[in-house]
């Protein structure tokens, strides 16, 4: 982030591996016990037609949480691994946590009243379940059910609107470096997510107010 450009006005966070734990870790994990090679799911992802498409399709709610599992388990079963779709994501997401620093953080800056909205490509239908959105953020834009997905424009348009909030005031908080990119092209500042303390640390320089 650039030190000498005025402070942001918004934030835009995203949830799984922001909010949570690392979400990677909990694939790795999965993936480990039943195909033997911690990385397998995330190569399925990125390297599998059948089955990136099925996720694209899926975070923009256009395809049901059912159908992605069936594609999933397929890949994996084309693997040797003996999986059943049925409850494949609760599996995938079994160790992921939430993140009680960064929980804290986002919701010390909404009760400060700093615009705050969640931006998050979803996956799977109980994602946001035992969520608090409302303590959270002001709004919240899953891409399941705005039809877009990060990191295109789109979706950061759409939360800057509902905030009310000019994109060159927002900065992002997001795990995923191409996130960051795609907010970038807007104006908006990044902020990557490696490690709670620092970035609690750089949210309590950009906006004392909330830890006044």
């Amino acid at each position: 982030m650039d030190a000498d450009a005025p402070p942001p006005k918004a934030v835009l966070t995203d949830f799984g591996g922001v909010l949570t734990t690392d979400i990677f870790v909990s694939f790795r994990a999965y993936s480990a016990r039943v195909t033997g090679d911690p990385h397998t799911v995330e190569r399925l992802f990125r390297e599998d037609e059948d089955v990136s498409r099925a996720l694209v399709e899926h975070e923009r709610g256009r395809l049901p949480q059912a159908d992605f599992e069936q594609a999933l388990a397929k890949a994996l079963r084309a693997r040797g691994a003996d999986v059943a779709p049925d409850g494949l994501l609760a599996a995938l997401s079994a160790d992921i946590r939430p993140d009680t620093r960064m929980v804290d953080a986002i919701g010390r800056l909404h009760a400060a009243g700093v615009p705050v909205a969640l931006v998050s490509n979803a996956l799977g239908d109980d994602l946001y379940r035992d969520v608090d959105l409302p303590a959270l953020c002001d709004v919240a834009v899953i891409s399941s059910e705005v039809g877009e997905r990060k990191p295109g424009r789109r979706i950061y348009t759409i939360a800057c609107e509902r905030l009310g909030v000019a994109s060159q005031d927002c900065v992002l908080i997001d795990d995923l470096v191409q996130n960051l990119d795609g907010a970038a092209r807007l104006g908006i500042r990044g902020l990557h997510h490696v490690d709670s303390a620092a970035t609690v640390g750089i949210l309590q320089r950009l906006f004392p107010q909330a830890w006044a």
